[in-house]
């Protein structure tokens, strides 16, 4: 056996190998190859017009002189900085080898000339918008997954630390590798640290429904009187919803209980292969509809506050819609988080979806079968590759850390399986075609659907910095709403916007009362708030919850029983 003094040139070429497959697969799952994008567009400008070639050739030649130039620098031994101001911010290159080592120093430069490139490469060319963001972004991630921070022989921090660790970090990088390979995904977070039931969902509470798509639960309450009007959350069902109850310091569930909200949320099932035929409709009557009957029945309101985050939030405004074509008033109020009814403008997933894709996709889940959860959370983790890909490339396989504990990123792996003819139903009437903000476009449970004849009151929530459900598309969806919305603008992030629990009084968020015609309009018009959303939101929704009345001594009733003690089994079903 080798000493560990021995090991680093052996384990240098297995990295790099390792380095090339993850760089490999990585692009097969983006839209189309980033080979094929970049030789297709060099072929169409070069054929281009007289004047499409001539900024071509000035690019080209652009680049050229900038990578002379540092050649020049580099061999002359010159320490000449120019250009060290491109690209600053960058914070992968952060060590300061990047700047003070002539080789790194040439290198990050180099890297940044070629990226901005591939970038005025893309702006050039001619194409529609989806196929120009298709490209644009296909360009963008080929730029990060070559950086030279990806690789340990030009990585200064991963040359450094694996000589101070005489090849050891290499080793352990090796062996996470190996690990995660068994896997079959890249490790975010020290999983031992973290357990549904233990430390993560742990408000107490009682599972009072169960069907073939999820369980319902019901949570114990913390004060003495609770509001007569209880609270539905629909999470989505991308992910298990104890995103909304992870540690009792940032669960939203626990709040919403402390608040004196009689509070239920629906843990959606990870769907085995025997249900791969269940549909849109199915959800909403299996899981909302169905949650709502059981939540009346158990509390005995007459009225029902409810609250949709993200895919939830979709599926909640068909169920709304549904009850509004049946003049059924039992919701009091609506409630999104993260949301979108109008899927005019989907950022960067949109690039994932034409019209080839989702029909490829209904052929594929005509007759039922399952979309993987695993194949969902590496489509998500290419519109943030760097933090969610790249980063735990370098930190766990190039430097052999192990990952942090991280709650939020545990829950962000542990995935469901969906219905495949739920999922292209998705694709194709919301993403593709955005059929839901026209009024009787999509039927559902036999019933035309239109968003503007949901009247209850709505407090819409979205996030700044939003990659998932874009701020802006968010405030348009809020319009098709036909009762009186109040819209917030969170701080962050998709999910660290919305879980920014009040007592932390961390971040800020906007409000304006007033009507505007346009998010923009909205946005300079609205007044910056200290803390957390949730308190706001808590005020507004103890005014549409009626009386306060004593809390019920126990969970679930006769027609309800409870079934087993929170957070039940569907929640704890791991993909396979």
């Amino acid at each position: 056996m080798n000493s560990p003094a021995e090991s680093p040139p052996g384990a240098y070429q297995e990295l790099a190998k390792a380095n090339q497959a993850l760089i490999e697969d990585f692009l097969r799952q983006l839209p189309s190859s980033g080979q094929l994008e970049f030789t297709g567009l060099m072929r169409t400008l070069a054929s281009g017009s007289d004047a499409q070639r001539e900024k071509l050739r000035s690019l080209q030649e652009r680049l050229y002189r900038g990578h002379l130039a540092l050649w020049g620098s580099l061999l002359g031994g010159a320490s000449d900085t120019a250009g060290d101001d491109v690209g600053a911010g960058d914070h992968r290159f952060d060590a300061p080898e990047w700047s003070e080592l002539p080789f790194f120093r040439y290198l990050r430069q180099a890297y940044l000339l070629n990226t901005r490139f591939l970038d005025e490469l893309g702006e050039m060319a001619d194409l529609d918008g989806h196929a120009k963001r298709r490209l644009q972004f296909v360009l963008r991630q080929f730029a990060d997954a070559i950086a030279p921070t990806n690789f340990a022989a030009t990585n200064p921090e991963v040359i450094k630390l694996a000589s101070e660790s005489r090849g050891e970090s290499l080793s352990q990088g090796m062996k996470l590798l190996a690990a995660d390979l068994a896997r079959g995904r890249i490790s975010m977070t020290d999983e031992r640290a973290f357990e549904v039931g233990r430390n993560l969902a742990v408000t107490p509470g009682a599972v009072v429904l169960e069907n073939e798509v999820m369980q319902l639960i019901q949570y114990a309450p913390s004060t003495d009187q609770v509001f007569e009007r209880p609270l539905l959350i629909v999470p989505p069902f991308i992910n298990k919803y104890y995103i909304l109850d992870l540690q009792p310091e940032n669960s939203f569930v626990r709040y919403c209980v402390e608040q004196g909200f009689t509070t239920f949320i629906l843990s959606w099932r990870n769907i085995p292969p025997e249900l791969g035929h269940l549909t849109w409709d199915d959800y909403v009557r299996e899981g909302v509809l169905a949650s709502l009957d059981a939540v009346r029945g158990i509390t005995g309101a007459e009225q029902v506050g409810t609250l949709g985050f993200c895919v939830g939030g979709t599926l909640l405004a068909t169920a709304l819609a549904i009850m509004a074509r049946t003049n059924d008033a039992s919701v009091a109020s609506l409630t999104l988080l993260a949301s979108m009814l109008d899927f005019s403008e989907t950022g960067d997933i949109s690039v994932f979806v034409d019209r080839e894709f989702v029909e490829r996709a209904e052929r594929e889940y005509r007759s039922g079968g399952l979309m993987p959860g695993s194949r969902l959370a590496a489509t998500f983790a290419t519109l943030r590759a760097n933090d969610l890909v790249w980063h735990f490339v370098i930190n766990n396989y190039l430097k052999g850390r192990e990952p942090k504990p991280f709650d939020l990123l545990y829950w962000n792996a542990d995935g469901a399986n969906l219905p495949g003819r739920l999922y292209t139903y998705y694709l194709r009437n919301m993403y593709l075609e955005n059929n839901l903000r026209i009024p009787g476009k999509l039927d559902s449970c036999d019933t035309p659907l239109d968003l503007g004849s949901i009247e209850v009151p709505a407090f819409v929530v979205a996030t700044r910095d939003d990659h998932i459900v874009p701020w802006k598309t968010a405030h348009l969806s809020a319009a098709l709403l036909g009762g009186r919305t109040e819209f917030v603008l969170g701080a962050s992030g998709h999910v660290a916007g919305i879980v920014n629990p009040a007592a932390k009084n961390r971040r800020h968020y906007w409000t304006n009362a007033a009507v505007a015609p346009n998010p923009d309009a909205w946005f300079a018009g609205a007044a910056q708030q200290a803390g957390s959303w949730w308190a706001h939101w808590a005020n507004w929704l103890r005014q549409k919850s009626g009386n306060k009345r004593p809390a019920p001594a126990a969970l679930g009733n006769v027609r309800f029983p409870v079934i087993e003690p929170a957070p039940g089994r569907y929640v704890k079903e791991m993909l396979r």
